[in-house]
């Protein structure tokens, strides 16, 4: 199934800019009667026809629309760390949209060793990752906070929060990420978890997460990479509400 994506939407018609026009046109050499598969990135999923290709853009006459296309019953925010190696993060990013996440939170801590990321870039990652995994809803990608920041203002949300970290606290041990979904409230839908750097939270961060109302978490006894843990957990939360 081919996907274009348009934020121009007005009434019946819906407008594919420069670069979904191209593609559709010159690369799959669709023209004027053709119909074609649009989402807006909120949700919704245009049938379209083709009425017209002028200049860069190309118009299309909206036959139907599916809401909440390609959606899932949870709402999930993933805070991670960004790795080193920025590959490794967009890599999640990618594969955490074709599972299923609705915002992505880079977050920088005491122990990372990258503290920026090109948000632009990760939002044409995701992008491409929903028309490919066929959901109408692009996730929102966050501008880059400190993990304090991001802890200090989530102590108020109504939602499940988690927090993985490898090392042990005595007065707060850890339980696994699936039993701390079990435990979570039917009524609750709404999930948000905190993923380290490679070099882990530290103690201070972990703490004042705890007491933000953040639930200390593992994700086995596998020492895994940042991007790994992050997969898992969104994995978790899919297998949890879908299977």
């Amino acid at each position: 199934m081919e996907l274009f994506y348009s934020d121009e939407i007005c009434g019946n018609s819906l407008i594919l800019g420069e670069e979904e026009a191209r593609h559709c046109i010159r690369v799959l050499r669709h023209a004027a009667g053709d119909e074609i598969s649009a989402i807006d990135g909120k949700g919704r999923l245009y049938r379209c026809r083709i009425v017209s290709v002028s200049g860069k853009n190309a118009q299309a006459q909206i036959m139907g629309v599916t809401e909440n296309w390609g959606g899932h019953p949870y709402t999930l925010e993933m805070a991670v760390c960004p790795t080193k190696n920025i590959d490794r993060y967009e890599w999640f990013v990618e594969k955490a949209c074709e599972i299923g996440v609705d915002c992505i939170v880079p977050v920088s801590g005491d122990h990372s060793e990258r503290r920026t990321v090109r948000t632009d870039r990760l939002r044409k990652i995701l992008m491409s990752a929903a028309k490919q995994s066929l959901k109408g809803r692009v996730p929102d990608v966050s501008e880059i906070t400190e993990v304090k920041d991001y802890i200090q203002a989530s102590g108020s949300r109504d939602c499940l929060k988690l927090i993985a970290y490898c090392f042990e606290d005595g007065s707060c041990p850890r339980i696994s990420v699936m039993k701390a979904l079990e435990n979570m409230a039917p009524e609750c839908t709404s999930v948000c978890i905190l993923i380290g750097p490679e070099g882990d939270f530290s103690e201070e961060e972990a703490l004042m997460a705890i007491r933000h109302g953040f639930i200390p978490i593992h994700l086995g006894p596998s020492r895994l990479r940042t991007e790994t843990a992050a997969l898992c957990a969104v994995n978790a939360v899919y297998s949890h509400f879908l299977m």
